[in-house]
Order: structure tokens, then C-alpha cells, then sequence
């Protein structure tokens, strides 16, 4: 009898649970990383122009935000540990945030599910956010969050307001999510 098109799902039953968890994990990362927006369109310097007024403005940053979006969570991440090397008491609850992060936001092949109901994205992203600045605001480095915060929030306002809009394609999972040139469907 022959089997063509089947997959099978392991050699052995017992013996190769972590290498096929490191498997499953190392394809979820390149998914996952897969879901950001590539840094070559997000860093097109001939994409970068004024706005016409302050509802363009606004019009960018609201689009640019939820297209960028997981790529602005990776430079938040990485401007909030960077502030944190001289705390290590700090980098190491920001580090167990971080694994958090890429179990609930990054590597997550489906959507989460709590208590049966489906939770969006944007929620896992706020809370994931607000449970990290809590948990680091209670390790005595102040300072250096608000710093790294007002950072995060400069850099990314100002990629978002000078970013146009026009070039950018949105697929239809997140069309609902944004308003805009790309964004509209005629």
C-alpha cells in the first residue's frame, strides 16, 4: 500500500519531543519575524516628506503605526533595553518580559485564546506593554524607562508623521485596521 502525500508527524514517538519543539519554535520565530513589515520599506529615505497639515499628519501616523506596528514594538524593545544595561536587576525582568513577548506576541502561529474568546492583537500588545512598564517601573529604574519611553515615542511619531503613505500595500487581513490611500479599496 503506498503513501503518497502523507506527512508524517515523527520518527519516533518518545525520543524526539525537544528537537521537534526547537523545530516547531525555530519556524515560528521565522514566521513571526516574517509578520513585521521589512526594515528596507520601512527605512526608505525616499519615502520621507513633510506633511501637507496637521490631518495628513495625523492621517500618516495613524496608518503608519498599525502597518509599522510590530516593527515600532521591536524598536521600543530594543531602545528600552539598551536604557537598561546599566540595571540588571532591571534587564533581567525585562529579559523574562521579552520571553513573554515572543511566546504571546511574536511567535504566536494562531490567534490567543482565553477563557474561549479570542483575543486581537492590538490587546496583547497593549497589555504585554502596560505589564512590562509596570514590572519595570517597580525595579527602581525610573529615569531610565521615562527616558527610554520618551525616546520610543519621538522616534516613532516622527518615522510615522515623515513616512508617506502612498507606496505602502497593505494586505487584506489588516485593511480594516487602516485608512488611507493604500489602504482604501475602490
Amino acid at each position: 500500500m503506498t503513501t503518497y502525500g502523507t506527512i508524517p508527524t515523527s520518527s519516533s514517538p518518545a525520543g524526539s519531543s525537544s528537537t521537534e519543539y526547537i523545530s516547531r519554535t525555530n519556524d515560528r520565530i521565522k514566521v513571526g519575524l516574517g509578520a513585521r513589515r521589512p526594515w528596507k520599506v520601512m527605512f526608505d529615505f525616499r519615502s520621507v516628506n513633510f506633511a501637507n497639515g496637521f490631518g495628513d499628519a495625523l492621517a500618516r501616523l495613524r496608518y503608519n503605526v498599525a502597518y509599522f506596528r510590530m516593527n515600532y514594538a521591536i524598536i521600543a524593545l530594543l531602545i528600552l533595553f539598551l536604557s537598561l544595561l546599566w540595571h540588571p536587576i532591571s534587564l533581567i525582568v525585562l529579559i523574562v518580559m521579552l520571553a513573554a513577548w515572543l511566546f504571546l506576541y511574536f511567535l504566536r502561529d494562531e490567534p490567543l485564546v482565553l477563557f474561549g474568546k479570542t483575543v486581537d492583537d492590538r490587546v496583547v500588545l497593549i497589555v504585554l506593554s502596560v505589564v512590562t512598564i509596570v514590572l519595570l517601573f517597580l525595579t527602581q529604574a525610573t529615569t531610565n524607562i521615562l527616558v527610554a519611553l520618551l525616546v520610543v515615542v519621538v522616534v516613532m511619531v516622527t518615522h510615522a508623521t515623515l513616512r508617506r503613505m502612498d507606496d505602502l500595500f497593505v494586505d487584506e487581513e489588516n485593511a480594516g485596521l487602516m485608512t488611507g490611500p493604500a489602504g482604501s479599496s475602490s
